[in-house]
């Protein structure tokens, strides 16, 4: 595996479950040269996919399944300005599993501070949109099992 702190390092990395490393490009800048608030929101939702995979809990098997997890709600907080060519660590963590919603946890890092935040409810639904019981559909692996 690439070293995700090395200068050259891919766009994007995985560096240990819950952490995802992504590069900031000029696409995802504004006219200031900082990135733009909405880039934030693609970062947290790779960071959230890949934390799923590697937990074992997929969005393609969900499907086969007729299942989805979608966002019920997003807050989102900023600290300090990401730039071009910044290394970001997005840490993502489940703070609560009950029922068919899960609460998690994400934060950018740059060079270990903290510089935005999400606080994100996913609900698991059927393909009518009726929320299914998370725990009901998720490998022991994500359970912590």
């Amino acid at each position: 595996m690439p070293d995700p702190d090395h200068p050259n390092a891919p766009a994007s990395a995985v560096r240990k479950p819950g952490q995802f490393i992504v590069r900031v490009y000029h696409e995802d800048t504004d006219f200031t040269g900082m990135v733009y608030h909405g880039q934030y929101v693609r970062f947290f939702e790779r960071a959230r996919t890949e934390y799923l995979r590697i937990s074992g809990a997929n969005h393609t098997s969900l499907a086969k399944d007729g299942l989805n997890l979608v966002v019920a709600s997003m807050e989102l907080k900023f600290n300090a300005p990401a730039r071009i060519d910044d290394l970001l660590t997005i840490e993502t963590s489940v703070s609560s599993l009950t029922g068919a919603r899960m609460i998690m946890d994400q934060r950018a890092f740059r060079e270990g501070k903290s510089i935005a935040s999400a606080l994100v409810t996913i609900v698991l639904i059927d393909g009518n949109g009726r929320p299914q019981r998370i725990a009901s559909h998720l490998p022991e692996s994500f359970l912590g099992g």
